[in-house]
């Protein structure tokens, strides 16, 4: 596996690994209604793209193929992190998690789903506050989690 950074050759492959992702891992913990509307299949590329230049985007990948991706802004605010479905549980998220909070000196937060929660658990991270986000009148569970950085900035 390496890990790169983004290039906007990236966004369209990036959409299908999440929109697969989401629908699949996360259906343990959301119903079908609000993996739809979290995952709509419907991403605007350009917006997304755009996003991603402007943050500080990685990607892993694998034999050519994506297999994850995360992005991280100024502020420290981790935006994404995904693993393609078919290559949960082998340390990508690890990597690129690692990777993005180099990037930040002071604290690192994120919005955890109810998915994700046990494994920024696990990287020390806190959770701050439950919330219930509202997408198309459908409302989905997630935690406000935050961890202070002891390093500095690479």
């Amino acid at each position: 596996m390496i890990i790169r950074p983004y290039q906007p050759s990236d966004c369209q492959e990036m959409a299908e690994l999440f929109y697969q992702t989401v629908h699949t891992i996360n259906a343990k913990d959301y119903n079908k209604q609000q993996l739809d509307v979290w995952a709509t299949g419907q991403i605007d590329l350009p917006l997304w793209n755009q996003s991603f230049l402007n943050n500080y985007s990685i990607i892993a990948q694998e034999d050519g193929k994506i297999v994850g991706f995360g992005d991280i802004d100024q502020t420290g605010y981790l935006n994404r992190l995904y693993v393609h479905k078919d290559y949960q549980r082998k340390g990508i998220a690890t990597a690129i998690c690692d990777a993005l909070e180099q990037k930040i000196s002071g604290k690192v937060y994120c919005q955890a789903s109810i998915t994700a929660k046990p494994f920024f658990e696990q990287r020390g991270y806190k959770t701050v506050q439950k919330q219930q986000v509202q997408r198309q009148g459908i409302f989905l569970t997630n935690f406000i989690m935050e961890k202070e950085q002891i390093c500095a900035p690479v």
